[in-house]
């Protein structure tokens, strides 16, 4: 393989197989699950922090771009090597170097797959919540870099609040280690935070030592039917006022149950309009018991069915439909705009109608899904690429979405971050005050502006 000029003092700093300039592994770096694409001029994939280190030095001495990258599961085009330059990958980097059941902790390399990590510590008895969709695929690197969340997150929190420490590689080849394996740690800034939901432009983390849990030992859930939504969203107010703090509380709507009862053949959805899945954990007597008492708050609230899953083999069966959501959208035929927005708690009833406004006004339909109990609902709008009339109404509607989400108090963005997708409504979503802040720090970490360029902040 003919190594460019420019690579050569690079080249001879690496392994052999750590640099390519094949045609195929640089198509394969230039995108993720996004529309955009952009090929970069060369791919890293270092094994060890001394090798990112040896990237990141060389890089920042001629200026070159460089793109981290994780499993390319993201949807907002956040590893886009939108400059070209360098695309870096953390695949390699795949160990888990440590479960420390005394100490609840888990240490790990960026690449190691988040399903990996959860089965391994749940063999031991412990617990690693943070759960996106993706996460059979998506590498626990991409998650510290978005912030990643999931179903759990409204009772266990997200990824930030599970990082007690990181390695870091900072744009000019420094490798820094902040927090530690300690679960309460006050000693200086919390500057490893700073790097979760950072979304590649401040370092690269080769590193990460990450809190574990005890593993719930039992689980229950409730698949709730209704006839409309404006019973499910109020019927969500009245579990938390009953006490109750679900591990997980999702909703959807009746344009994505109608798509899922048809790639499914399920009856049992046939006259539901909106549909909720809440799951309960802990210990086994009290789980059941807090289960019947959350069935008696629902029943106020006219559900056409109530279903019961016990223990993780009936938990699973009821999740099955929520895993088939994405699935039966896209047999819809229609591209799906995948918007991870978020609005407060007691909003959700109003960013459904909003929704059904939207759908009507631009003649696009509109299916919302997700994370109800944390206001984090996907609203996806579902554009029909062949009338491109409708195509172009699809500009239009995603900008009044992110308006009206930023009116009703909400955020752009709950999970995927900004990247490239979001980067035209970052003016609007953070103050100018805001803004300059992230540039103080943006300039203080990569002065020459290498990391991640052409995203949000430049």
């Amino acid at each position: 393989m003919k190594v460019p000029t420019l690579f050569r003092p690079l080249a001879k700093q690496l392994a052999p197989d750590e640099l390519s300039f094949d045609p195929g592994i640089l198509k394969a770096h230039s995108g993720d699950k996004w529309f955009a694409s952009h090929l970069p001029e060369a791919v890293a994939l270092p094994r060890d922090t001394t090798s990112v280190a040896r990237v990141l030095a060389f890089a920042n001495q001629r200026q070159i771009p460089v793109t981290p990258r994780g499993a390319g599961h993201g949807y907002v085009g956040g590893c886009v090597p939108s400059q070209g330059g360098i695309a870096l990958s953390l695949a390699r980097m795949n160990q888990i170097l440590e479960i420390a059941g005394a100490d609840f902790v888990a240490v790990v390399q960026p690449g190691v797959i988040t399903a990996k990590l959860q089965e391994e510590v749940e063999k031991r008895g412990l617990y690693y919540p943070p759960d996106p969709a993706s996460r059979a695929d998506c590498s626990l690197g991409g998650n510290i870099a978005t912030n990643a969340g999931g179903p759990r997150c409204l009772k266990y929190g997200v990824t930030r609040d599970y990082v007690l420490g990181l390695q870091v590689v900072l744009a000019d080849g420094t490798i820094v280690r902040l927090g530690g394996r300690t679960h309460k740690n006050k000693t200086g800034f919390d500057l490893h935070r700073l790097f979760v939901g950072s979304e590649g432009l401040l370092g690269v983390v080769t590193e990460a030592t990450l809190k574990l849990i005890p593993l719930p030992p039992f689980r229950a859930c409730l698949g709730v039917g209704f006839s409309d939504m404006k019973f499910a969203t109020r019927a969500i107010r009245a579990v938390f006022a009953a006490g109750f703090l679900p591990s997980a509380l999702e909703l959807a709507d009746a344009f994505t149950l109608a798509a899922a009862r048809k790639r499914t053949g399920s009856t049992r959805l046939s006259g539901c309009n909106a549909h909720m899945i809440i799951e309960l954990d802990g210990q086994e007597r009290s789980v059941r018991g807090e289960l019947r008492v959350l069935a008696g708050v629902l029943k106020e609230f006219k559900p056409i069915f109530v279903d019961r899953g016990f223990g993780t083999e009936g938990c699973e069966q009821l999740w099955q439909l929520r895993r088939q959501f994405s699935y039966a959208l896209r047999d819809t035929g229609l591209t799906k705009l995948n918007e991870d927005i978020v609005v407060p708690r007691g909003r959700l009833e109003e960013l459904f109608s909003f929704a059904a406004a939207l759908q009507k006004k631009h003649g696009i339909q509109v299916a919302c899904f997700g994370h109800a109990g944390d206001g984090n609902i996907h609203v996806n709008l579902m554009v029909d690429d062949k009338d491109p009339a409708q195509r172009a109404r699809s500009e239009a509607a995603l900008d009044e979405l992110f308006h009206g989400v930023l009116a009703l108090g909400g955020a752009i963005t709950g999970e995927h971050g900004v990247g490239l997708a979001k980067q035209p409504w970052w003016p609007d979503a953070v103050s100018a005050e805001a803004q300059a802040l992230h540039q103080t720090v943006k300039r203080a970490l990569d002065p020459n502006g290498i990391l991640n360029p052409g995203k949000f902040l430049g």
